[in-house]
């Protein structure tokens, strides 16, 4: 027996994912943005509120795209005492990772709902305003 690790090969770490075959992702979606002129105000129909309010965390799915997020411990602590939470009081068993995309995808469906008086708008002008920086 070899004392030396078997890595995977070129093809399994480049290859293509579809997420077109997971299951999870049966579920509607909001369509991609329609490419145009650029406006500062969304439209104002019916219709785009329905859809961004329909926005959600994806879930348990395998995802193309990474980011590295830096939090404090306390920010960290915070959300493993989140977590153990849902687990306990809501028998929710969720990741760091899932949380983290249900957080986004709330406060995105807020921001596309309310505009300026959004939670996520509110919160950044208040730091602003305190004069904090950004991490």
């Amino acid at each position: 027996m070899s004392r030396r690790a078997s890595l995977p090969g070129a093809s399994e770490l480049f290859r293509l994912t579809s997420p077109a075959s997971s299951p999870a992702l049966d579920r509607p979606s909001a369509p991609a943005p329609e490419a145009g002129p650029a406006s500062a105000e969304p439209p104002a129909d019916a219709d785009h509120l329905t859809r961004n309010a329909a926005r959600s965390g994806s879930g348990r799915t395998k995802h193309d795209a990474k980011i590295t997020v830096y939090v404090s411990g306390e920010e960290l602590l915070a959300m493993e005492q989140a977590r153990l939470t849902l687990r306990a009081k809501h028998e929710l068993i969720v990741d760091r990772g899932r949380l983290v995309r249900e957080a986004v995808a709330v406060l995105l469906a807020d921001l596309d709902q309310r505009g300026d008086e959004s939670v996520l708008v509110q919160r950044l002008r208040a730091v602003d305003e305190d004069g904090g920086a950004e991490s």
